[in-house]
Order: C-alpha cells, then sequence, then structure tokens
C-alpha cells in the first residue's frame, strides 16, 4: 500500500523582540494613552450674579432716614413758630388753705383721718385754653400716707386763676406700731402732697393730645385737732408747688 505524504505546517511568524519560536504571541491591541476628565466640558468662569435685594433694602433704608430727618425739621419748625406766635408757660398750682379736721389712730393702729384742702390753679396764657382730666390727691406725712381724694376735670380759661376743692380722707387705714406712736405724739404734721392728671391745650378750635401732669408741693404743715374741737383752716407761706410733665416712652413715664 501505498505511504500518504501529508504537507508540513506552515511555519509561525517569527516572534517579536526574539522570543523563542513556537511560543503563542497573545493578539491585544496596542493599548492608547488616555487623559483623565478628556471627556468632561471645558471649564468657563461666570460673572457674578448681582444681589438686588441687598439693593433694595439700602436703598430703602436712606430714603426712611431722609423722611425722619424731615419730619423732624418740620416738627420743629412748627414748634418754633408756635412759641413766637403764643409765648406758651406751663400752669402754676399753690396750696391756699389746709385745715386737719379729724386724725384718729386707734388701739389697733387704724388710722381715721379727714384734711379739707384748697389749691389755687392759675394759667398765665393770653390765648391757651387747658383741659384738665380728674386730678388724684395724695397727702403723705413722713413716708406715712394719711388719705387720698381727688379734683373733679375742669377747663382752665386763658388769664385765669381756679380755686380747686377737696376733702382728703382716710377710714381704717393699718399703720405698723412706730408710725401709729409717732402719730400720737405730734402736734403739727409736715405734709407732702401729689397731684396727679392728665391735661391738654385748646388753642382755637384745635385740641392737642392730653399729656399726663405731676404737682408735687412741699413745705406744707397742719395743726393736729385737739379733742372733738377741729382747728381753723390756715395757710402755708412756705409751701411751693412743682409742675412737672410726665411723658411715656414705651412702658415708663419720664
Amino acid at each position: 500500500m501505498a505511504d500518504r505524504v501529508y504537507p508540513a505546517s506552515k511555519s509561525a511568524a517569527p516572534a517579536p523582540n526574539g522570543a523563542a519560536a513556537g511560543a503563542g504571541a497573545p493578539a491585544f491591541p496596542a493599548t492608547k494613552a488616555q487623559m483623565y476628565g478628556a471627556a468632561r466640558p471645558a471649564y468657563r468662569p461666570q460673572a457674578p450674579k448681582r444681589r438686588r435685594g441687598r439693593g433694595c433694602c439700602c436703598c430703602c433704608c436712606c430714603w426712611l432716614t431722609l423722611l425722619l430727618v424731615a419730619l423732624i425739621l418740620l416738627a420743629a419748625i412748627a414748634g418754633g413758630v408756635f412759641y413766637v406766635l403764643y409765648r406758651p408757660h406751663r400752669p402754676s398750682f399753690s396750696v391756699t388753705s389746709l385745715r386737719l379736721s379729724a386724725l384718729n389712730v386707734t388701739a389697733a393702729n387704724a388710722l381715721t383721718s379727714r384734711l379739707d384742702i384748697t389749691v389755687a390753679a392759675r394759667n398765665p396764657n393770653k390765648k391757651l385754653v387747658f383741659l384738665y382730666d380728674t386730678t388724684s390727691i395724695a397727702v403723705s406725712t413722713g413716708g406715712v400716707q394719711i388719705g387720698d381724694g381727688s379734683f373733679p376735670a375742669f377747663v382752665h380759661e386763658a388769664k385765669n386763676t381756679t380755686l380747686l376743692k377737696a376733702s382728703v380722707t382716710s377710714s381704717g387705714q393699718s399703720l405698723d406700731s412706730t408710725a401709729a406712736a409717732d402719730l400720737k405724739k405730734k402736734s403739727s404734721l409736715p405734709l407732702e402732697i401729689q397731684m396727679e392728671t392728665r391735661a391738654g391745650v385748646k388753642v382755637g378750635s384745635l385740641k392737642t393730645k392730653k399729656i399726663r401732669i405731676r404737682v408735687s408741693c412741699s413745705g406744707v404743715s397742719v395743726a393736729v385737732p385737739k379733742g372733738k374741737a377741729a382747728p381753723p383752716a390756715a395757710s402755708s407761706p412756705d409751701a411751693s408747688c412743682k409742675v412737672e410733665l410726665r411723658i411715656k416712652i414705651w412702658k415708663w413715664y419720664v
């Protein structure tokens, strides 16, 4: 039987870099250099946004400040014109007569008293009329209150003197033992009188808003009654009264 002759296999391609013949070389494609972030878009800086809110706030504050300054200037001008035209003066008060008709301190240190008082209110202005609310009165001696009362509301005309009369009383007021013993010993009492009210000003047909007024009187003394006979009414030439305007700022009066 004739022998078959098989063709010899093709020789493999020579191995690169001097590799041994017959060693199979990997068929991987050549690597390419890659840049990090090459796929990201290029950075483009943006212009800063304008803050319109802050600019509007500053503009509003400037306008409000200018408006406030203008109002203050107008009020000052109006006050100056008013002063030149009317020459306003505060009212004055004085204690014209006092009579302590009753003063009794019981064994239980309870105080009962009655004080008749007359106060003269003077309006020195020629064109201004004062409008008073009810006036409260508190009378004390040595820090011990011996009575309270009130004057009724009234209209105080220009260049006018008005006499105000009231009875200041206390009924069964409890005192400490020291104050009660001190009152029993005295034959006359130095008094502090304090009056508070609200008053407005009327100029023609115009009326202002009423404000608080405090009148404090010192240098006043009165004789203590002995027995059942009440002493006559007397005046205190050394008495002086101070008028203070009490203006409310927020929650406090100054």
